[in-house]
């Protein structure tokens, strides 16, 4: 099961174990970080028969994975040591300084993984983020998937998220199984570790700009006197209408900020794909001032909420004369 470089290819597997893979032939998965996503992911493997181990530094999200049926483990080290052979690491954490210390800092798995067993970056991290932690695992034999994920905790669970994964053929047929454990919309992008990261950077300017975009229209109908779930109604059914725009917009307008997705995801998100961009000497119109609108949003406070809030911050900009 491989694609040649450079080409998407979808897998539609939607047996949970990965279909035709008998439950006692599943190899050991660790998952570090159980929160939304990796809680999500651990609900999701547990159902299918898989024996996972959990690490996570909040004691609530321990006992969220043990209800689940996983085992625990103190430290990355030790759930490293819980592998076996074509084992697989996940990584549901926030950042590239946070995978770094997951896999090298004090307790980190990286002494206790062996050749053969597999590492998924599954963070939104820069490409060369991934390729330097890729290069670095691949001195003791190991493996490395690039595989950022799309979708909220609920397709998480539900085994409906979207995996954008690049590594080498060979590599993602012998962890296709756990793939399509964790979703049926796996998409390839390409063989290239780093390639993975770069779609989501992609994907996540342009959920960025959308979102930025939803909460501008928003803030100028309200400030028009329009009805703002109507307005909602109209943008829904014509050429306007976004997911992400009208998922947090709806939020919004119930005054929902509790955070689903912390405002700082997108922020963060934004920034590192504008960098990407100006790596390669690009930087189009749109992308750096939506990132430049997540910044504005925290340093008004709104860092901790849902990025619905970025409704709040334009609708109190001050009307011009």
């Amino acid at each position: 099961m491989s694609a040649a470089p450079g080409r998407s290819q979808t897998s539609s597997h939607r047996s949970p174990q990965g279909e035709g893979t008998p439950v006692s032939a599943l190899a050991a998965v660790s998952v570090v970080g159980a929160g939304n996503m990796g809680g999500a992911m651990v609900e999701r493997l547990r159902e299918g028969g898989w024996p996972v181990t959990v690490c996570d530094i909040d004691s609530g999200r321990q006992q969220q994975a043990s209800a689940a049926g996983a085992a625990l483990a103190g430290t990355p080290l030790a759930a490293a040591r819980a592998l076996g052979a074509n084992g697989a690491l996940i990584l549901v954490v926030v950042d590239a300084l946070q995978c770094d210390e997951v896999l090298w800092g004090e307790g980190g798995a990286a002494p206790a993984l062996q050749a053969g067993q597999a590492v998924l970056l599954c963070p939104t991290i820069a490409p060369e983020d991934v390729e330097r932690m890729a290069a670095r695992l691949a001195g003791q034999g190991v493996d490395c998937i690039d595989a950022p994920m799309s979708g909220g905790p609920q397709r998480a669970r539900d085994g409906r998220m979207s995996l954008m994964v690049a590594a080498p053929g060979p590599v993602l047929a012998r962890h296709a199984g756990l793939l399509a454990a964790l979703s049926d919309n796996v998409l390839r992008v390409g063989e290239r570790v780093g390639d993975g990261a770069r779609t989501k950077l992609v994907n996540n300017l342009l959920a960025g700009i959308n979102l930025v975009g939803a909460a501008e229209v928003l803030a100028m109908a309200e400030r028009m006197g329009l009805d703002l779930s109507t307005t909602l109604d109209v943008i829904e059914r014509s050429s306007g209408q976004s997911w992400i725009g009208l998922d947090r917009m709806r939020r919004a307008v119930a005054g929902d900020f509790a955070p689903r997705a912390h405002l700082t995801l997108l922020e963060k998100d934004t920034r590192l794909a504008v960098a990407a961009g100006r790596s390669v000497g690009f930087e189009g119109p749109l992308g750096a001032h939506a990132a430049r609108v997540f910044v504005d949003a925290h340093e008004a406070g709104m860092a901790g909420l849902d990025d619905a809030a970025l409704f709040e911050l334009l609708r109190q900009t001050p009307p011009r004369p």
